[in-house]
């Protein structure tokens, strides 16, 4: 059993959860995932691992609760405890080693990290592990209002600069996040620079995290593609058992078929199917809106 030890509520459907699990925290790396249950006789879903303490041995999940396993995940409270959490799972994500600009300039790498909505949770450890490693890091944060905007004060803390997007321009800049990246790629064209340009020091960036809805992340490598900019994008695909067993998480990438919980869940944007996973997605649209429609059913009746 997983003794929950930390509750918060980040915005109308969002939840950050702390979860004891030393193992899981001794060896957890940036881009892993784990598996868990509410219950004995739920069902298994994937969360990636926002952040850990190994000295307390607890890890962090942030999630919507949006679905029929993630409600019952919101209706628990601090002090109970989850049937099952197990990982780490997946490979970790492919991170550049870095060089202190300071010891050497000619050798500083420049990444982007681009997030939206719920992504911005799953881009957290990798932004962190990037500014550990002193590598120039930037973010944009993509939103569809102020009202859902999370995680903003921890990019800030882990970044040298964060620009923020609102759909209706309630909160940071106006559009979504490929407006502003075009910005920067128009800018960075402009200038005579290979790379999109950053909004503080004009530095060109080496390669690109996207992490955040399908269509989204299809419609940054667009961009990025046209540039010749490296993109690292994160499939988080329908998963059973996250030990590619199932055959569930499938994606199709540079034509061949890999699986998001073994061979991922990072890989080249550029190479990605996403409308193939777009309509995986879809699948079990019908299912999961019973599985709602039953849940709540079974509350009312509960009360």
């Amino acid at each position: 059993m997983y003794k929950i030890t930390q509750k918060f509520q980040l915005n109308t459907d969002t939840f950050s959860m702390w979860i004891e699990a030393p193992l899981v925290a001794n060896h957890a790396k940036a881009g892993q995932f784990i598996m868990l249950r509410v219950s004995e006789t739920g069902e298994r879903i994937p969360l990636t691992i926002c952040d850990k303490n190994i000295k307390t041995g607890e890890v962090r999940i942030v999630f919507q609760a949006v679905g029929k396993t993630t409600i019952e995940l919101a209706q628990k409270e601090k002090g109970e405890y989850l049937a099952d959490f197990v990982g780490p799972l997946g490979a970790p994500t492919h991170l550049p080693v870095g060089v202190d600009a300071h010891i050497d300039p000619s050798k500083s790498t420049k990444v982007l990290v681009i997030a939206g909505g719920l992504g911005t949770a799953i881009a957290l450890p990798q932004v962190k592990e990037l500014y550990s490693r002193k590598i120039d890091t930037h973010a944009i944060l993509g939103f569809r209002n102020k009202d859902l905007i999370i995680l903003e004060d921890e990019f800030k803390a882990s970044t040298h600069e964060v620009i923020v997007a609102t759909d209706d321009g309630s909160n940071g800049q106006k559009g979504f996040v490929t407006d502003v990246l075009q910005n920067l790629l128009q800018r960075g064209a402009r200038d005579g620079a290979p790379y999109a340009l950053s909004e503080i020091n004009s530095a060109p960036y080496d390669s690109i995290i996207c992490i955040g809805p399908i269509p989204m992340m299809k419609a940054v490598c667009e961009l990025t593609k046209k540039h010749d900019i490296p993109t690292i994008v994160s499939m988080n695909s329908t998963m059973i058992d996250g030990t590619g067993m199932c055959g569930c998480c499938r994606v199709t990438v540079g034509g061949e078929v890999k699986f998001a919980c073994v061979d991922g869940p990072d890989f080249d944007g550029h190479s990605v199917d996403f409308d193939e996973a777009m309509r995986r997605n879809n699948y079990f649209a019908s299912e999961e809106k019973r599985a709602i429609e039953v849940h709540k059913c079974k509350l009312g009746d509960a009360k």
